[in-house]
């Protein structure tokens, strides 16, 4: 019935599902694992499925004049496709699948390149040097901030400096801003500095991990 309406229907088409290697999965007696014993005995049947699709977005990117070439920036592998035989709180069992995903970086070159320079404690205040990319939309509330190289959350930052407030020199080639001192944590650690881009709303460059 499905590949039927595959065939059919022009949105099912490019939608895949791994081998059927499992028995099918309804219609089963509550609390068991025998086939529809009631007196409609219904046929089983490989009710519950999982279908994918991954969105060309080469092919929409090249229609619009970017990434021309390019192939697609996200694969999917499906690992495994199976049932779980043992639930039995409904008269179909779970189907799950397993897919391991991939995503190819669309900027191979870094936006900001960001580095702490000399030695850095909470004895003294420390310099950051950066440089962008020459079409890299900077902002005023750009900023650069200090975090454990643990970090989960753009959030998670120790202290920051903004680039534009904090800046201490300037050049063709690069950028200087500073941090106080009173903000270095006294405990050290292994630290790295994030570029965060207001116009972007993402990180746009990472350090090199470094010591505090």
């Amino acid at each position: 019935q499905l590949n039927m309406a595959k065939k059919k229907e022009a949105f099912l088409k490019e939608f895949r599902e791994g081998p059927l290697l499992f028995k099918p999965t309804y219609k089963f007696d509550l609390d068991s694992e025998v086939y529809d014993t009631s007196e409609k005995k219904r046929k089983p049947a490989w009710t519950d499925r999982i279908l994918w699709k991954v969105k060309n977005l080469s092919a929409v990117a090249s229609k619009e004049g970017e990434f021309p070439g390019e192939e697609n920036v996200v694969s999917v592998t499906l690992h495994n496709y199976i049932s779980h035989m043992s639930y039995g709180i409904s008269d179909h069992k779970p189907v799950t699948g397993t897919f391991k995903l991939e995503m190819k970086p669309l900027v191979s070159d870094p936006l900001v390149v960001l580095n702490a320079e000399g030695e850095w404690s909470a004895e003294h205040d420390v310099v950051i040097r950066y440089s962008t990319g020459p079409e890299f939309p900077s902002s005023a509330w750009d900023w650069i901030g200090l975090f454990q190289v643990t970090f989960r959350h753009v959030k998670d930052y120790v202290t920051y400096a903004w680039v534009e407030d904090d800046e201490i020199s300037s050049s063709t080639d690069s950028k200087q801003v500073y941090m106080s001192a009173s903000e270095i944590p006294k405990m050290g650690g292994e630290f790295l500095l994030c570029y965060y881009s207001n116009n972007l709303q993402s990180i746009a460059g990472i350090s090199e991990p470094f010591q505090v």
